[in-house]
């Protein structure tokens, strides 16, 4: 039997990953609400952000490069081609995050303090962590539609201990004593 392209890159990484190689489960998963997709926002070259950075003021933060546009529409053509063309999308209100997620067009995107970074004040992280770990044991998944949050490196080391690439997608889902599990990661590349 020919295993589909997709599915072997897929097998491939969650083996690098020392993730079970459960691609399909993964995809299924969140298809069916029993997993949610925490997204590294797209390429979006340098670290932090320049002093004086302002929410809301695209131009005081650092943004998504042309390279990176190009990824966050391949992301969203991949959640697509995964049967998923629209989804609950959150996102941190930095640009670079609201611009991978409008740019993958699955939906309208509600901005998330949450998953705001923290890069610039580790001191805040272990506490917004645990406010996002409620948030998403509290998660009602009644609209139906699957849970994608864009987020920054930091958050998801904080929820998973996974350091994600640029527009890498982390599959979790929340144990009944609130803690996050991993089953799966998928890199889209740059």
């Amino acid at each position: 039997m020919m295993i589909p392209r997709r599915s072997f890159l897929m097998t491939s990484l969650f083996t690098l990953a020392g993730v079970p190689a459960q691609a399909g489960d993964a995809w299924e998963a969140l298809r069916a609400g029993r997993a949610f997709v925490l997204l590294r926002h797209a390429l979006a070259p340098g670290t932090g952000d320049p002093a004086g950075m302002q929410l809301g003021d695209c131009s005081t933060q650092r943004n998504l490069s042309d390279e990176g546009r190009a990824q966050a529409s391949r992301i969203g053509a991949l959640f697509r081609d995964e049967g998923i063309k629209r989804a609950a999308v959150y996102s941190s209100e930095w640009c670079r995050c609201l611009d991978t997620a409008r740019l993958m067009e699955l939906g309208p995107v509600s901005p998330q303090p949450l998953l705001n970074s923290f890069f610039g004040k580790p001191e805040n992280g272990r506490e917004q962590t645990e406010a996002l770990r409620q948030w998403l044991s509290a998660y009602s998944y009644t609209s139906g539609r699957p849970l994608i949050l864009v987020t920054h490196q930091v958050n998801i080391t904080g929820l998973t201990s996974i350091v994600p690439r640029s527009g890498e997608l982390v599959f979790a889902t929340m144990s009944g004593v609130g803690e996050t599990d991993v089953i799966g990661r998928q890199s889209t590349g740059a």
